[in-house]
């Protein structure tokens, strides 16, 4: 099995043309936030009128934020009296995440959305080309004989894979991860910050994709002309600097470790590696030579000289 070294790629990754004017496109019309196109309706208890209430008074803490029957309900913590509801005509709530104070939600028709809780604002409207055939899942074998609840749990499950928010201190953002594509948003206006598409003959794995407080990293899976599983790797996407991609086996698995670290492990015979995704650096392993000189360094050696755990 061929290994390939750790590489670092621009965030703004260079697709095909006709590919990037129909993203952009796409996700300048859903931009601005207006109520008309994108069928938003907020509303009081019993759908009343409600009116904006002050920032001050409320605030993400005071709420508990559920997805009910199709759209995003709003409870005070206190009382559990329903304090708003919010739902797109013509559209379903799938899952709901948080970015820093905001919620960030993934309706059925491939839109994503951002309402600050406190006055119930609609913050901004994303479209994500290929989300909505994703959630589907229509063209899938065996898709026509899916039952009405399986067809609404896959897509629920596949919209909490397709959603990652990273709650970087002060400028949370989130990425948005299809089998196709993935987009990164900037939480504070919905600015797309990078889109970028798998090599041909690969796809990205949204439902293995993690995250952590510094960033997504995604596993993609590779096929050859044969349909064989071949090499895969794990990429991990920052919003502030450049991302990197390792080679790993064909079927690589990332586990979360703490708040910035992660574990790629891609098969039996290669140890799993730690990565870093705060320094995007592989952490040294205990014991290696290179120990005393790493950039990242192991949490739980013991240094033989200091007989303590190593910060």
């Amino acid at each position: 099995m061929s290994r390939k070294p750790q590489r670092v790629f621009t965030p703004r990754s260079v697709l095909p043309a006709l590919a990037v004017m129909l993203v952009l496109a796409a996700g300048a019309a859903a931009h601005a936030n207006k109520p008309v196109p994108f069928g938003d309706r907020v509303a009081g208890p019993g759908n009343a009128e409600v009116t904006p209430v002050n920032s001050q008074s409320l605030s993400t803490a005071d709420l508990d934020l559920r997805v009910v029957g199709g759209g995003l309900e709003a409870f005070h913590r206190t009382s559990g009296a329903q304090a708003w509801t919010y739902n797109r005509e013509g559209a379903e709530a799938l899952y709901l995440a948080m970015a820093g104070e905001n919620a960030i939600v993934v309706w059925d028709d491939g839109l994503v959305t951002s309402v600050r809780p406190g006055d119930h604002e609609v913050r901004w409207h994303r479209a994500v080309p290929g989300l909505a055939d994703w959630l589907r899942g229509a063209d899938e074998p065996g898709a026509d004989k899916r039952t009405p609840d399986q067809r609404k749990q896959l897509a629920k499950e596949r919209a909490a894979g397709a959603l990652h928010t990273v709650q970087r201190d002060g400028s949370p953002w989130l990425a948005v991860v299809t089998p196709g594509l993935t987009m990164g948003l900037r939480d504070a206006d919905g600015d797309l910050r990078y889109n970028d598409k798998p090599p041909s003959g690969c796809a990205f794995d949204p439902l293995r994709t993690v995250h952590t407080d510094y960033a997504v990293l995604i596993p993609r899976t590779c096929t050859n002309g044969a349909g064989q599983a071949v090499s895969g790797a794990v990429t991990g996407y920052r919003l502030d600097s450049n991302g990197w991609a390792t080679g790993t086996g064909p079927s690589p698995v990332v586990k979360v470790l703490d708040a910035r670290r992660v574990q790629i492990a891609d098969g039996p015979i290669l140890a799993p590696k730690v990565i870093d995704t705060k320094t995007a650096a592989p952490e040294t392993p205990c014991g290696n030579p290179a120990l005393p000189f790493a950039s990242v360094r192991p949490q739980n050696c013991v240094e033989p000289s200091a007989g303590a755990p190593q910060p």
